[in-house]
């Protein structure tokens, strides 16, 4: 009785994970280096490098230091620093995450280490801080649904008015901006509006806003300025014409303040990375 020939797939050479993935090989950067036209890589730095911006010499960095006398190291020039209260504004002040916050939730690895190690199913300990995230998020905007997320608060305002101009019925070519509304977010807002033909309106809603002459606005809330209002009023007369109403909310202040989703806004947006 004879074994049968194996006809099989050949396997490669145990060597060949570092033949695909570390690297050309010496053949294949001889023929780089001929398509390039030059002899070898020291020919081609020169010809690249400028050698007006080279170091003659090597860099001293000094007698190597153990990870302790490192972070002692960088404990000693960072108290240096005059470390002086910003008054500057708009923007978000830092705020007080208590211990068991911080240790129980922000830093426990089963957040964020993977429970299945397989990419199918990502991570079971990601998937469930998302919905955490997005339960919180809920709750806190009064709104059915969340993502997770976008880049930064002007980014989200900006995909607030697409979002308004995509699905509003009305046929304004305009989009109307609280004047509280952050520096940054107003610019974001114009650049995206700028190539795509839509007029951004910046002014104060309780005044200047026309329902009728938009597709869409964004209130500001709290402002600029620490002032919050409620938008209820303005928001159905949007809906009357046909609009949407976006609300660049504080999360931390909806805790005490009312809801956007309570107010009737179409859309919420806000910096969580507090």
């Amino acid at each position: 009785m004879t074994a049968p020939k194996n006809t099989g797939p050949k396997y490669e050479p145990y060597d060949f994970a570092n033949r695909r993935h570390i690297g050309p090989s010496p053949a294949e950067m001889e023929k780089m280096l001929a398509t390039c036209g030059v002899a070898d890589l020291d020919e081609l730095i020169d010809q690249t490098l400028p050698k007006g911006i080279r170091m003659a010499k090597s860099l001293d960095f000094g007698t190597p230091l153990s990870e302790r006398g490192a972070l002692d190291r960088m404990r000693e020039t960072a108290a240096k620093n005059k470390v002086l209260t910003s008054l500057i504004g708009l923007g978000y002040h830092g705020t007080i995450t208590p211990p068991a916050i911080q240790r129980n939730i922000l830093e426990n690895p089963a957040w964020y280490t993977a429970y299945t190690p397989y990419q199918p199913e990502i991570s079971q300990g990601r998937l469930e801080a998302i919905l955490n995230f997005q339960t919180l998020v809920c709750d806190l905007t009064g709104l059915e649904i969340a993502n997770a997320s976008l880049l930064d608060e002007a980014t989200a305002a900006a995909e607030a008015m697409a979002m308004c101009q995509r699905l509003a019925k009305s046929k304004a070519t305009a989009f109307f901006v609280d004047a509280n509304a952050l520096p940054q977010t107003i610019g974001v807002i114009r650049t995206r509006a700028a190539p795509l033909g839509w007029q951004v309106i910046v002014g104060d809603p309780f005044t200047d806003l026309d329902p009728s002459a938009v597709f869409g606005a964004l209130f500001q809330y709290p402002g600029i300025n620490g002032e919050f209002h409620d938008y209820t009023a303005l928001i159905e007369k949007l809906h009357g014409a046909n609009a949407m109403a976006a609300m660049a909310a504080d999360p931390l202040a909806l805790a005490l303040l009312k809801p956007p989703g309570e107010m009737g806004a179409d859309i919420a947006i806000g910096s969580m990375q507090r």
